[in-house]
């Protein structure tokens, strides 16, 4: 099987991120199936062009260590966020979302870009660890996936009575969604993959020596996840500092204003 089959290919949204990049080697080298990467650029992230770079340096050493999948990884489908249609009803259903929990705003759009390109099966790398998780959980089925494998996804019986997260996530296919990134690490270090997720990208905010900023929402995930020795020492420490007391003051202030804002309509 080769990229030409493009109908039997894995279509995964790829970051150049830890879990997003477990799932692309796992497809590829495990299961030896096509993917096709989707990519979305927010031009708010001061981290995109650090993001792409980190996509085609572990897409080219990927080549080199295991050439077999320059055949079945497909070029990346970037897509401007900018250049999405407007969608009431999925960004009316987000903000109701955000009165109960937070989740990032990345999955109006998403979930808006896979309205607008037919899309019901894109792998979204949800894992144990992210807070998305929890506001989902509750709502989701193990299933298999289109390839045979297991995933889950939004049950279909909650439409009616949690129609909200369901029309933000009932076009995924979270195959990592009861996987920790330390059991994606263990894993790697099974599979002789270490090297190659050593290279993935996390910050939003990276500095002028391109080292993670450790305050940043990923950073600090990448901490409370088991990682932290990902970010550079010093910057961990002005994590500790910041974590400490900055963020128990920003999330509810940030929600709040949220709240305040005019209604569109």
């Amino acid at each position: 099987m080769s990229i030409n089959d493009e109908s039997a290919a894995t279509r995964l949204l790829w970051t150049g991120g830890w879990a997003s990049t477990f799932q692309l080697l796992r497809v590829l080298l495990q299961q030896r199936r096509p993917v096709v990467p989707y990519y979305l650029v927010d031009s708010g992230r001061p981290s995109t062009q650090v993001e792409l770079a980190t996509m085609e340096r572990i897409r080219a050493r990927l080549a080199l260590l295991h050439p077999g999948t320059r055949a079945l990884l497909a070029g990346t489908r970037i897509c401007q966020v900018a250049d999405l249609a407007p969608d009431a009803e999925v960004d009316a259903a987000f903000r109701r979302e955000l009165q109960g929990a937070f989740i990032g705003s990345q999955y109006a759009w998403l979930a808006r870009f896979c309205r607008q390109h037919s899309i019901d099966d894109l792998q979204l790398c949800i894992h144990r660890d992210d807070q998305a998780h929890a506001v989902i959980e509750p709502l989701v089925i193990r299933v298999a996936g289109v390839d045979g494998t297991c995933t889950w996804r939004m049950d279909p019986n909650f439409r009616a009575t949690d129609p909200d997260p369901c029309l933000l996530f009932d076009r995924f296919s979270l195959p990592l969604f009861e996987t920790s990134k330390l059991d994606m690490s263990r894993a790697a270090e099974e599979q002789g993959w270490t090297a190659l997720m050593h290279m993935t990208w996390f910050c939003h905010r990276p500095g002028r020596d391109q080292q993670p900023c450790g305050r940043c929402n990923p950073c600090l995930y990448t901490i409370e996840e088991g990682l932290g020795w990902r970010i550079p020492a010093g910057r961990r420490a002005t994590s500790a500092v910041y974590r400490t007391f900055v963020r128990p003051f920003k999330a509810p202030a940030k929600a709040l204003l949220q709240k305040l804002q005019p209604r569109a309509g």
